[in-house]
């Protein structure tokens, strides 16, 4: 009966989280029925505590490594914590999630023959070897490092849902979700850009890791979703995997600077010891993007989305 409606009812697991939390917004601006699932391991109520009493969204409690039964006709799979910091503190589960979840929600899109997209990351692609990095660059990435939960997760959850196109005929979409910033952001998720705003909002020193020549591009949380989104209603013989994210690259001394003249912020820079197996550079290759998602290309300026993302921090300093 779900296919006599035009209103779609949309599952997104990890909705009250960051980019969860955009998503769900725009769902529900387009129209949609939202189910929103979270075990609010890192996401939180404040994200989507405005959606709550809206007649369109619902909220339930639950942690994907365990199966789900509901009835919904897409599916985005979000569920994960994606800042070291927090996939660190416990990576078995950190794996358990990505992998035991990917498997639960293509066994829940497989019942009911939905639509189904992975948000995976450009961690997959590890310390590339290859800049900027498309999609069938393999990637450099060790196996048994404190990062490998997330990245070999990520990879696993990949090999999953094409094997489940392969094996079931499943409709699937698979993202690769290069450097996201914008509000919603945890203040402690460890990220560079939470950190050196919170740090900057505050006059501390901001810590730079390494000599601050290593790179990354940043793509504004807006930008980001309107790429998902737009990815979900390519046609059926678009599978991914698409890189999403800014291709503009910038250096964690360029970002710093810039932090501390848009927060007019008296803090000065420390260096520490680069962690173990951090990319050194990081830009996404977005030209199977542009040519799938109808020219998708990011609008929003580092300088502008900054701008943005420091009003929201500021109320929490």
């Amino acid at each position: 009966m779900r296919n006599y409606n035009p209103t779609k009812r949309i599952l997104v697991t990890g909705g009250s989280g960051f980019l969860g939390s955009h998503l769900c917004d725009r769902l529900i601006e387009q129209g949609h029925d939202v189910l929103c699932v979270d075990n609010f391991f890192t996401g939180t109520k404040r994200n989507i505590e405005h959606l709550l009493h809206h007649p369109r969204f619902e909220l339930m409690r639950h942690d994907v490594t365990f199966p789900l039964f509901v009835e919904v006709d897409e599916i985005y799979n979000l569920a994960c914590p994606a800042s070291p910091i927090h996939y660190q503190h416990d990576p078995v589960q950190t794996t358990k999630t990505s992998v035991h979840g990917a498997i639960n929600m293509l066994g829940l899109a497989k019942r009911l023959r939905a639509k189904i997209l992975q948000a995976s990351t450009s961690e997959v692609y590890g310390d590339p070897e290859v800049h900027p990095q498309p999609e069938s660059y393999w990637g450099k990435v060790n196996t048994i490092g404190i990062r490998s939960c997330y990245d070999e997760g990520k990879r696993c959850a990949e090999t999953l849902f094409f094997d489940y196109h392969r094996q079931h005929q499943l409709r699937i979409k698979v993202v690769r979700i290069f450097n996201t910033y914008g509000p919603r952001m945890h203040p402690n998720d460890g990220r560079v850009v939470s950190n050196f705003i919170m740090q900057a909002l505050r006059n501390e020193d901001i810590t730079i890791y390494g000599d601050g020549s290593q790179s990354r591009s940043f793509c504004y949380v807006d930008d980001l979703i309107e790429a998902m989104i737009r990815t979900m209603n390519t046609s059926s013989d678009v599978t991914g995997p698409v890189n999403i994210g800014n291709p503009v690259e910038f250096t964690m001394l360029q970002l710093a600077q810039l932090v501390i003249d848009l927060t007019d912020s008296n803090s000065k820079l420390i260096f520490n010891p680069l962690p173990s197996d951090d990319p050194k550079q990081r830009r996404p290759d977005i030209s199977l993007a542009k040519q799938v998602l109808d020219d998708w290309k990011p609008h929003i300026e580092l300088a502008e989305g900054l701008t943005k993302t420091i009003d929201y921090f500021s109320k929490m300093v």
